[in-house]
């Protein structure tokens, strides 16, 4: 558990930050803030998923705003500097930095957990304001009362027990210490909370009314400061340039924010960048194996939507509601929707709900491979033998496939248009885009074809795919050829497949 009264370490850990080559000033958000400090808007909670640059911001506000570090040297180089408010606040508070994603080491109880937390702030509080006599005080915000200063507030990962199903009959219990210590306190100049899941709340007197929230599914003023944006992405190209753009667009786009910004998780981005390849380097396998449950109970056809995302398509619905801490697992489909967009394995903005990127794609074509989903996992565990058979024009074992697919109990691959028959042919050759570039509705000579498949390997084999319903097979053969759909392709490749 980390918790520091007036410390230098947020100011370290900002500055190695700031040294990375990955590094992007963020710190116009700063100015933002300030305009926040001791006015009725003091209390701001702001939600994102894990590894959006959260904790980063988090350590910036602490170097920035504690008065028992100079840090106007590292700052006097960055955006806030050209604020009218910077030297106002820069360096004249006295922080108190929570991270409260730690269990105590002398137990696993409620009461250890908290103590912990409580007993390390009475301590600074001590240190720093020796004339304070614990003893002769009822509660720690009594003890601040008496300091007759003014205290800034950073607490990060505040959801931490209510993300990890932690403590269930002491989470009102915490929040209530929460409130007790921040509301209505005349020493807080600011209180800056930030989490993953939005704040608990089941009445208009829930403990911590007073935050105004900032969600990922609705925040629209600091929505360019938490993940890397498209501008910002360029920028690290040009300076690392052994990665181009739209390679890292291709993996890594999709989450657009309640405003409408472009935003790239920030962590798989920068690994990227230093390894110079891109992949998934998705790691929150805690949150997916939630999400593979979701979809195991198919509640309300979630896992026939979730195939047609893997398909490409989007999900038009509604969703007011966030899922937020404390709150019981999600039953409704908006519920369950809620909750992956809250974690970042959904990208929702306009009414329409979509995979964000390759990334997420290939979380979500893992957790369809779980043997539970039993028909779905067997399309998926056939696609490597699909993607065999076609290279090698052997039809017989491509028609079976399909033909197995199209007689499952699966609603949506019983297919009776092309787009049904476009979630058949994604599940079918899923394993492909391992190791193949797979486009849809791409522009190719004339036309557009309905599936191109580009080698990412020199010796594998190009293919497209033409979908005709009520059509036979050599008008989709002539479609291709007289519209020069194989143009693009140095090695040209065809496959004649039977009408089922």
């Amino acid at each position: 558990m980390a918790i520091y009264l007036n410390t230098n370490k947020q100011l370290e850990n900002y500055e190695e930050l700031s040294n990375e080559e990955y590094f992007i000033d963020k710190s116009d958000i700063i100015a933002l803030i300030n305009k926040k400090v001791s006015t009725k808007s003091k209390y701001l909670c702001i939600t994102r998923p894990r590894r959006f640059g959260k904790s980063s911001i988090a350590d910036m506000l602490g170097a920035y705003y504690t008065k028992t570090v100079n840090s106007k040297e590292i700052f006097d180089d960055l955006k806030i500097s050209n604020s009218e408010s910077y030297l106002k606040h820069l360096n004249k508070y006295n922080v108190i930095s929570i991270a409260f994603n730690k269990l105590s080491d002398r137990g696993n109880t409620y009461n250890d957990y908290i103590e912990r937390i409580k007993t390390s702030l009475i301590n600074d509080i001590v240190e720093k304001y020796p004339k304070i006599n614990p003893d002769s005080y009822f509660s720690i915000s009594d003890m601040l009362q008496d300091t007759n200063d003014k205290f800034i507030f950073i607490f990060d990962e505040w959801d931490y027990i209510f993300a990890n199903d932690l403590f269930k009959n002491n989470q009102n219990e915490f929040l209530e210490f929460l409130r007790n210590l921040l509301k209505d306190q005349a020493y807080v100049a600011l209180a800056y909370m930030t989490g993953v899941l939005p704040i608990k709340k089941h009445s208009s007197t829930s403990a911590l009314n007073m935050f105004i929230e900032y969600t990922f599914l609705k925040d629209r003023v600091f929505d360019e400061y938490f993940g890397f944006t498209e501008n910002e992405i360029k920028t690290l190209c040009k300076k690392k340039n052994n990665i181009c753009f739209y390679e890292l667009e291709s993996w890594y786009n999709g989450y657009l924010t309640a405003g409408g910004t472009k935003v790239y998780n920030p962590r798989s981005v920068s690994i990227a960048l230093n390894n110079g390849y891109c992949e998934s380097y998705w790691t929150n396998t805690g949150a997916m194996d939630e999400v593979r449950n979701y979809l195991k109970y198919n509640t309300l056809a979630v896992r026939d939507d979730i195939i047609k995302m893997i398909s490409g398509e989007v999900i038009d619905i509604t969703i007011d509601e966030e899922f937020r801490a404390g709150q019981e697992s999600p039953k409704t489909k908006e519920e369950i929707y809620s909750a992956m967009i809250i974690l970042g394995f959904l990208s929702y903005y306009d009414g329409y709900l979509r995979i964000p990127n390759r990334e997420l794609m290939k979380e979500f074509e893992k957790a369809l491979k779980d043997e539970s989903f039993g028909y779905v996992a067997e399309i998926i565990e056939n696609s490597r033998t699909m993607l065999k058979a076609t290279v090698d024009n052997d039809t017989e074992t491509i028609v079976k496939i399909l033909h197995d697919i199209h007689n499952s109990e699966i609603p949506i691959l019983q297919y009776n248009d092309e787009n049904s028959l476009s979630c058949v042919v994604t599940l079918a050759y899923l394993s492909a885009r391992d190791t193949y570039r797979v486009e849809r509705e791409e522009k190719s000579g004339k036309g557009f074809a309905d599936f191109t498949f580009h080698p990412r390997r020199k010796t594998d084999t190009a293919f497209i795919l033409e979908l005709k319903k009520d059509e036979t097979v050599d008008v989709a053969m002539n479609q291709m050829i007289e519209k020069e759909y194989f143009q693009k392709f140095i090695k040209e490749h065809s496959c004649k497949i039977k009408k089922i």
